[in-house]
């Protein structure tokens, strides 16, 4: 079965379709309302550490390192990683980010850990 997982910047309005959101950053995002946001949950031990963060720094070239040391990191996070596997299995989530870079962020990297990919 396929999971019902979206990934959408938290700047962009809550929709319908969007099912549990939930903010998968470690800080909150500048400008958002905890009532604008409308979260389920916000999840900060599922983001990276602030050490691989500050190493990423949003560099597209490095992401396939990111990705590969993130991972890493929620092979070792079992307790964030089934709180979010259990709203998976309730139906569809959406994770919730605030960086610019729409392609090369925690989110997307936690989507296609989730997936399998």
């Amino acid at each position: 079965m396929a999971l019902e997982l979206a990934v959408k910047r938290i700047y962009e309005p809550p929709a319908p379709g969007d099912g549990q959101r939930v903010l998968v950053d470690r800080i909150w995002p500048r400008g958002v309302s905890k009532e604008d946001a409308a979260l389920t949950l916000w999840l900060k031990d599922i983001a990276p550490s602030d050490d691989l963060r500050k190493w990423f720094g949003h560099e597209p070239a490095r992401w396939k390192e990111f990705q590969r040391r993130y991972r890493a990191e929620l092979d070792s996070n079992d307790d964030a990683v089934t709180v979010l596997r259990a709203l998976l299995d309730k139906g569809r989530v959406t994770l919730l980010y605030g960086a610019h870079d729409e392609a090369h962020n925690n989110a997307v990297a936690l989507a296609g850990y989730l997936r399998g990919d």
